[in-house]
């Protein structure tokens, strides 16, 4: 199967029910035809972050099933799978044949030495400062070899996820056998994690380094285009190196996105919405909500930063059970510019706020990436936040398939799934058709969006001070 222009749930293996047999029997149950692609979040055996501390992606982690299961899951929906092409677990067999044998195990050159990197009277404080780092120290951690020496090695992110030196042919070799196995067991587009970290050149800040990023990038597309696959290349930053992404024909995330609505619902005013999604690239997966918070810093001059802040201070005001504390060091927070909420209980819990924003995001240019807590409307969930003291697992609920039943029970619900159905199926929305944005009045948006062939229409008239909205399907108006 290949990437399909149809909204893409995201999920964990064991978030919709207890694994991937039970994911597809709640998609085949009580989704419909509301999804057509799923990215299924990493799972691998893993050592931490929730699956993003891979041990190997040899094998699928046995309390989520096999690969007969993920590829059952294929056989029907278009499939994303995580490689994350920054960092390996150091539970893995690679860091420990390296941990033994040192310098003469075979796996050496995988890792990059922080000790090696630095030419001779580096790093300074100055080289420190400039590292662009999601912690508030030097990015590495210590090794004790076997031999009982030790040694320094990059750590970007959590303890367990060391990082790989891509540089490498050993490294090379290892990301492209282990991108075709993937590809070979079901997946039609491989999400690059942390992929603007991956690459580090003295000199720089380590963040989206060019032009060594692009030779990188090249290297994975080949591998991954010879399988006849895509790639979603991950970066949470400044709206303009997505755009670079784009510019080389890659698809990329609207990450933008969920901030610019979440300031056109409070505020009442569209004007940043139709200039966002004008701007915006076809090419795209858009989201509101993933698994990660609501990043902040992505949305930084498309809204001004008074926009941000009266954003920012709206959704603790506005928002259900949404404190700072949760997007603090006390809750694990790894990043500060992100906020951990639900995007439904950023609104408040209001099931016509809601709606309104899951209709902008099915207009917008690019194909809508649902995460399964906003598929179920779903409320911030304080004693999941509390009994593991996890800032992102407030919008990280354990559907059990009962309770998905009696979810989609709802009429936000319904709605929302009888909205992805329509624009599932909708030509109207084709990649290669074209969008048109008009603001009438500063409360009042008008998309319409016309099929490459001009036989489709579809227009959808919104007021976002009112909440009122009307949508038309060559001139005949459906109500959802």
């Amino acid at each position: 199967m290949t990437v399909q222009n149809k909204a893409m749930l995201i999920t964990y293996p064991d978030s919709l029910g207890k694994n991937i047999k039970e994911l597809t029997e709640v998609l085949e149950q009580d989704f419909g035809d509301a999804v057509g692609g799923v990215h299924l979040l990493p799972f691998f055996p893993s050592t931490g972050d929730r699956g993003f501390a891979p041990v190997d992606y040899k094998d699928v982690d046995p309390q989520f099933g096999t690969w007969e299961d993920v590829e059952k899951l294929g056989e029907k929906y278009y499939l994303m799978f995580d490689f994350m092409i920054n960092h390996i677990s150091r539970q893995s067999e690679y860091y420990k044949d390296f941990k033994k044998n040192k310098d003469a195990s075979k796996w050496a050159d995988l890792f990059l030495s922080w000790d090696k990197f630095w030419p001779e009277g580096h790093p300074t404080q100055e080289d420190i400062d400039l590292i662009y780092k999601r912690k508030d120290r030097a990015p590495y951690q210590e090794i004790h070899f076997d031999d009982g020496t030790t040694e320094k090695l990059w750590n970007t992110f959590g303890e367990e996820q060391i990082d790989m030196d891509v540089r490498t042919q050993v490294t090379k070799d290892f990301i492209k056998s282990t991108l075709e196995s993937l590809i070979d067991h079901g997946a039609d587009i491989i999400r690059l994690d942390a992929f603007a970290y991956a690459v580090k050149k003295f000199g720089t800040n380590d963040f989206f380094v060019e032009p060594e990023i692009w030779d990188l990038l090249n290297e994975v597309d080949e591998v991954v285009k010879a399988k006849k696959a895509e790639i979603l290349p991950e970066i949470h930053e400044h709206y303009s190196m997505p755009f670079k992404i784009s510019d080389h024909g890659y698809f990329v995330y609207d990450f933008a996105l969920p901030m610019v609505t979440l300031y056109s619902i409070y505020s009442g005013k569209t004007d940043q919405l139709a200039k966002w999604l004008t701007m915006s690239p076809m090419k795209q997966f858009t989201t509101l909500d993933t698994h990660d918070g609501i990043g902040v810093v992505d949305a930084r001059d498309i809204l001004t930063q008074d926009q941000i802040d009266f954003t920012t201070n709206e959704l603790y005001r506005i928002g259900a059970n949404v404190k700072k504390k949760y997007s603090s060091a006390e809750y694990h927070n790894l990043d500060i510019y992100q906020i951990n909420t639900t995007f439904y209980s950023a609104l408040g819990d209001d099931d016509q706020r809601y709606f309104m924003s899951r209709l902008i995001q099915a207009f917008a240019p690019g194909i809508p990436q649902v995460y399964y807590v906003g598929l179920l409307a779903g409320k911030n969930d304080i004693k999941l936040l509390e009994e593991t003291k996890e800032g992102r697992n407030i919008n990280r609920h354990y559907y059990t398939k009962e309770e998905v039943a009696e979810e989609v029970k709802r009429p936000v619900v319904a709605s929302l799934l009888k909205l992805l159905s329509f624009r599932n199926n909708e030509a109207a929305f084709d990649l290669d058709g074209s969008i048109d944005v008009e603001t009438p009045d500063e409360h009042s948006i008008i998309i319409s969006r016309l099929s490459a062939d001009g036989s489709r229409k579809v227009v959808m008239e919104a007021n976002l001070k009112d909440l009122t909205y009307s949508v038309k399907v060559n001139g005949q108006e459906i109500k959802f």
